[in-house]
């Protein structure tokens, strides 16, 4: 990957969320808790953890 990226982990489970919320995080590519995925930080991807901003955590 080139350009600026960011790390995501999912912190609480998705058990019980809006489907739409947890089609997000699958989408962002976490799989299972305490999941880490690096991307690239876009827009889009900024929109998509700040709609499931209480289930995951950016890392430094």
């Amino acid at each position: 990957m080139t350009g600026k990226t960011i790390k995501v982990k999912l912190v609480r489970s998705t058990a019980g969320c809006k489907k739409g919320h947890v089609a997000t995080v699958r989408g962002l590519g976490l799989r299972r808790m305490h999941h880490t995925v690096e991307l690239l930080d876009t827009p889009e991807v900024r929109g998509m953890i700040e709609r499931v901003a209480y289930l995951v955590r950016l890392e430094s």
